[in-house]
């Protein structure tokens, strides 16, 4: 994934570059040190030169060496060559001399302008080392004996026999030139070039097998390294790194990475005693007297080599990516001067970290100071004020807060015990609570809701009427209960559950249509089949009839409602009130008078 990252990076116009800058933060906040620092594949090598100024590292795919001038951040040269490099080193202060051993038993010597001359050893080569008083390079690989090349005579010399059956690696100590080689075996064979004659042989195989290792067999020797006239550390292939004293052939200390993979690289660090050991996994930063760590780091992909910059606290590494880490860390040195903004970036981000948080004390208002009775502490040291509310040390709180409140953690488990049952519960079948008016509305609306075949929301959903507080008091207030015995509804009602009949009814052919087989045949569109339409018909005939029923039987109601009422009007007989004048002697003359007038009309 980050090699799709870093090739599509590179296809970017720097215009782009700059535009996606603005958006990224991770990329915002990048410090690019030195230019395309990075190889095509993967990088495998990593030299500085006697002077600081360049960087040189080797890589594939294809084979090749770049050389970074830090003067000026950039990239000064690449070469590319005919096979793998295994190792190189850099013989003058500055890049004009160059010697690679390559994977095809070829020796190749650079210059300035380019490749010089070229030679094959017999054997496969591992490792090699440059011994300067002399001008001998020292191979050492698959074969017992380390050949000898004097780079002044031009010629091989002769080679030094070994009791090992191959050699892994070697290095002279630049104190009193003693040469050591390390064996598949597991021993380290220690030669003096002024006579050629073996001087000591140290078992380191048994020095790092202790009672906590378990290793199928005896390690042998992949990492060799000298510090000062009388320190040498030794990496074994199963993850251990010894630190011996010439003077005994007991190890001073055995510090193990724990993942049984070969150590690649050993460094030290000699203003604080440090030993910086890696393995294709890790990079440990441990006290070489002590054993103590110091720090590590785990890059994202395997490392293949650790270069440590001179007099600083800068670290680059050869990786199984494209990309070589450069980590700088304060605490073990100054930044190169080349880039010496390092210092001063450091230093902004101690003096004005972007976030501050407080593991150790806990915020608390006002209002908690009250109820916990600490409300006396305000204005002490015990007491930060902060915003609205003051930070208090956690470890009071919690002593506060358990003599206050003893069942706190009681009422937690509780609560904790309460959400986990609510959890469990969560997971069975939800029985929908109904309200106290209009159930049966209700309830058709849930079943509507949970038949409603499931589309693609192109727009807002509709809101549900039971969820809608417009119309949440029709189903609180019983003034709104539907009459089921009402004129309207008994007319409506037939057709309404026709209407629902009928959808559920499309809802199945829509379901058996989606099911059907390609083979059946379609009929043309426009023009209903005589299944359908009499369907249809008969589908209308009946809710039809319903209608007709509910009709007549509503006429009926009313007729016999209306004879009721006359019924009861016929038995009612009227009584005299107390107001009413009674027909009598005294008023006949009134009587006739309006007889007359009667006949008169």
């Amino acid at each position: 994934m980050d090699k799709c990252v870093m090739r599509c990076i590179s296809w970017l116009s720097d215009r782009k570059k700059r535009a996606l800058q603005k958006k990224d933060v991770d990329v915002r906040r990048r410090i690019e040190l030195i230019q395309d620092f990075d190889m095509p594949t993967v990088s495998t090598n990593l030299k500085v030169s006697n002077d600081g100024q360049y960087i040189l590292a080797t890589g594939t795919y294809k084979p090749r060496i770049r050389c970074y001038d830090t003067y000026q951040l950039s990239l000064k040269f690449e070469r590319c060559l005919d096979a793998e490099v295994v190792k190189f080193d850099v013989l003058s202060d500055d890049y004009s001399k160059i010697v690679f051993l390559q994977c095809d038993r070829y020796v190749e010597f650079h210059s300035q302008h380019g490749r010089y001359f070229r030679l094959r050893i017999p054997k496969f080569g591992r490792d090699f080392s440059y011994h300067y008083p002399s001008c001998d390079l020292y191979f050492v690989g698959a074969s017992s004996e380390v050949y000898r090349l004097n780079l002044e005579q031009g010629r091989y010399l002769n080679s030094l026999q070994t009791d090992a059956s191959e050699n892994n690696c070697c290095d002279i100590n630049q104190v009193h030139h003693l040469f050591a080689t390390g064996t598949a075996e597991g021993k380290v064979e220690c030669w003096d070039p002024r006579t050629r004659n073996r001087v000591g042989l140290l078992d380191c195989a048994l020095g790092s097998l202790t009672s906590d290792t378990e290793i199928d067999g005896l390690p042998s020797i992949s990492a060799l390294k000298f510090n000062g006239a009388l320190q040498m550390a030794v990496g074994t292939s199963t993850g251990q790194v010894l630190l011996y004293d010439l003077r005994s052939s007991h190890p001073l200390i055995v510090k193990d990475h724990n993942y049984g993979l070969p150590i690649q690289s050993i460094q030290f660090h000699d203003n604080l005693e440090l030993i910086l050991s890696a393995d294709s996994r890790i990079i440990k930063m441990w006290n070489k007297n002590t054993g103590k760590v110091f720090t590590s780091i785990e890059p994202e992909h395997d490392v293949n080599d650790v270069c440590l910059y001179p007099n600083s606290g800068m670290l680059l590494t050869a990786n199984e990516a494209p990309k070589m880490n450069i980590y700088y860390i304060p605490a073990l040195g100054p930044a190169p001067k080349w880039c010496s903004f390092l210092d001063n970036l450091t230093e902004e981000l101690e003096e004005n970290p972007e976030s501050t948080v407080y593991d150790d004390y806990k915020f608390v208002t006002r209002k908690d100071l009250e109820n916990l009775g600490l409300a006396h502490l305000i204005g002490s040291p015990m007491l930060k004020a902060y915003m609205h509310g003051f930070f208090i040390d956690i470890r009071l709180y919690h002593k506060v807060k358990a003599m206050v409140n003893p069942f706190a953690y009681e009422d937690y488990r509780r609560e904790k015990i309460r959400q986990k049952i609510e959890e469990t519960r969560a997971q069975r079948v939800q029985i929908k609570k109904l309200p106290k008016v209009n159930k049966e509305l209700a309830l058709k609306l849930y079943e509507e809701e949970e038949e409603r075949p499931t589309q693609k929301k192109k727009n807002k959903s509709m809101p549900n009427i039971l969820t809608d507080d417009r119309f949440k008091v029709m189903f609180e207030n019983p003034d709104f209960q539907v009459d089921d015995q009402s004129e309207e509804f008994r007319l409506l009602n037939p057709l309404v559950s026709k209407i629902n009949e009928k959808r559920k009814k499309k809802l199945k052919i829509l379901e058996e249509q989606e099911t059907r087989a390609e083979e059946d045949e379609e009929e043309p569109e426009g023009k209903p089949s005589d299944a359908e339409s009499s369907e249809t018909s008969d589908e209308e005939k009946g809710w039809v009839e319903e209608v007709r029923i509910q009709r007549k039987l509503i006429r009926e109601e009313k007729k016999v409602k209306r004879q009721e009422r006359i019924k009861e009007d016929q038995q009612t007989t009227l009584k005299p009130k107390f107001f009413e004048i009674k027909a009598g002697e005294e008023f006949r003359s009134f009587q006739d008078a309006a007889k007359k007038q009667n006949l008169m009309k």
